[in-house]
């Protein structure tokens, strides 16, 4: 497993990085099998692994701490905050209030002193920039996190957050973690050059497009029933939009196939070496459910592209476009609510 750093930090991490979403009553509830699946990915090189306090209402924290007692020292950790924890409004989102009791929080269920990378895992209109970054640079001066993030922040938002902990003296976001595969491709227009800027590295999630590119999903077949798209997520298939970026995802899907059989790899390994073909990327989020998935997904650890095929790639799905029904980035000010006729 080869190593880069994330941005300018001089961290190291393994270029795949176990994400932990699957790991609890959301994918697999079996804490013994994931722990084995967790220590498998550490054996074979692997040491980053990402997670949310949210997964699973926060099982996924537990099981990962669990796993990851015995070899803390030897794992670069991250979780992320921002999503709901319960009923009260404020056990959620971006305020002081909520980052610092949050990170409590994260830190017991992963039983550990400190956490290596704290991420937002959303942006959030209603609170200041400056609000976030002055408890996350509290949180590092008291040594709970090690470093901060973003995660799905759109480019200006990123450079907002750049400013403002440049003008305020606060402590900066050093990577971003943006969804990025051969579907979704938006972040070529202007997130990437953005973290190249400011020195960020960049951790993309779901490489694999929701499942879309390991080609469980075929034109003409069922849709398996364990897959992710089965249970809810992705594509809600009985919304007419839905459905047709459903047709055009398998369309591309079976010409990826033909280029991936012509360059003597699966079409998993194919999706996952394109990531990290693009010299911003500091680590690729896998997100194993079980360990024959994790093992398909150590096999490709040494694909590497030729330019042809990625030339191939571009003419299917091209540089900065997308097939994707849902817009992670949608602006505020389209938001039914914020619209002149919001009903």
């Amino acid at each position: 497993m080869e190593m880069r750093t994330i941005g300018a930090t001089g961290v190291h991490v393994s270029e795949y990085c176990l994400g932990a979403m699957m790991f609890g009553k959301w994918g697999n509830p079996d804490h013994t099998d994931c722990i084995r699946i967790i220590h498998r990915a550490l054996d074979a090189g692997i040491n980053f692994i990402d997670t949310a306090d949210m997964y699973s209402a926060g099982e996924s924290e537990e099981i990962v701490g669990k796993a990851i007692k015995d070899r803390r020292d030897a794992v670069v950790l991250a979780t992320k905050f921002h999503g709901p924890m319960g009923e009260d409004p404020n056990m959620r989102g971006n305020s002081r209030r909520w980052i610092m009791q949050e990170a409590e929080n994260s830190l017991r269920r992963l039983d550990t002193d400190w956490i290596d990378l704290y991420q937002v895992h959303r942006p959030e209109e209603a609170t200041d920039i400056d609000e976030t970054l002055g408890a996350l640079s509290d949180l590092v001066h008291q040594g709970k996190i090690r470093s901060l993030g973003s995660s799905t922040f759109p480019a200006e938002y990123v450079v907002e957050a750049q400013w403002t902990a440049e003008r305020r003296g606060r402590e900066r976001f050093v990577c971003e973690q943006p969804p990025y595969s051969i579907l979704v491709r938006e972040i070529e227009r202007s997130l990437l050059p953005t973290c190249a800027r400011y020195g960020m590295g960049v951790i993309p999630w779901s490489p694999l497009a929701g499942g879309y590119l390991t080609g469980k999903y075929r034109k003409g077949g069922d849709v398996p029933g364990d897959s992710r798209l089965a249970r809810q997520f992705g594509a809600q298939l009985s919304d007419p939009r839905q459905q047709a970026v459903h047709e055009r995802r398998l369309d591309a899907v079976e010409e990826l196939l033909k280029v991936a059989a012509d360059a003597g790899c699966s079409l998993t390994h194919l999706a996952m070496a394109w990531v990290l073909e693009h010299p911003a990327v500091s680590s690729a989020i896998i997100g194993p459910r079980t360990m024959e998935q994790l093992e398909d997904l150590l096999a490709g650890a040494d694909v590497r592209l030729d330019p042809d095929v990625l030339d191939r790639i571009d003419k299917i799905v091209p540089p900065g476009t997308s097939i994707s029904g849902q817009d992670p980035w949608q602006p505020e000010g389209l938001r039914r609510r914020n619209r002149r006729r919001p009903r």
